[in-house]
């Protein structure tokens, strides 16, 4: 308890620019720009860069021996990832997609090492950044074992939006297939086009035939209902 005491009286600590730890860093920069459904890099691929997503949004899947694909996570701008270089992972432990069009930086691990040892503050908050990644990750994987398939899509659909990151009332969610919202919950399609018309119905998502949707605030309501 007294811990918790503690850290609750802590200071926050800035919010982690990412661009501008990038830019401080006069890193030589390798932007390559991908289209919607693109393959950034495919598990068993050699494990050499850490890469940052500048725009867009991409999908980090594993698959198994059988061939059946699992979504790690869904991740967005100023967001990085392939970070397991940093660890001595040799080859690529899963496969990142691209979900909307997309600019991705890279940056080889020798230079990323370096600025690390080099930049010690910016670095404390690269490991932050990554832990909240992760943790976030170990959420996912909770709610995929014990919360039902609408309380997940809402969850997912929250997520996608980056709910709690400002104080709009809607959030825009990039455009993305059922098939994939259907992957991500862990249903099928028919479901999430059934719980997609049922948010629509109660007002808690706007969507035309096609995605992307506007988020409303009010679909945490699915979620919190116990």
């Amino acid at each position: 308890m007294g811990g918790a005491k503690r850290i609750g009286r802590a200071r926050a600590a800035p919010a982690f620019n990412a661009q501008a730890f990038l830019d401080s860093a006069g890193l030589a920069k390798k932007i390559v720009e991908y289209g919607r459904g693109e393959s950034i890099f495919t598990q068993g691929d050699p494990c050499e860069d850490v890469l940052y997503i500048q725009r867009g949004g991409v999908k980090l899947s594993v698959l198994s021996n059988t061939g059946r694909e699992a979504i790690v996570a869904m991740i967005g701008p100023g967001d990085f990832f392939g970070e397991g270089c940093l660890a001595g992972q040799p080859i690529r432990m899963g496969s990142a997609t691209t979900i909307t069009p997309s600019g991705i930086l890279f940056i080889v691990k020798e230079q990323m090492v370096r600025l690390l040892r080099q930049q010690h503050t910016m670095s404390d908050r690269f490991i932050s950044h990554m832990l909240s990644r992760h943790t976030r990750i170990e959420e996912d994987l909770i709610d995929q074992l014990f919360n039902s398939s609408e309380k997940r899509l809402a969850r997912t659909l929250l997520l996608l939006a980056r709910y709690g990151k400002d104080d709009t009332p809607a959030s825009a969610v990039p455009k993305i297939s059922q098939e994939t919202l259907a992957e991500m919950v862990g249903t099928t399609r028919a479901r999430v086009n059934f719980f997609l018309n049922k948010f629509k119905r109660l007002g808690f998502i706007d969507y035309g035939d096609d995605l992307p949707l506007t988020i409303h605030t009010s679909l945490l309501s699915v979620v919190l209902h116990e």
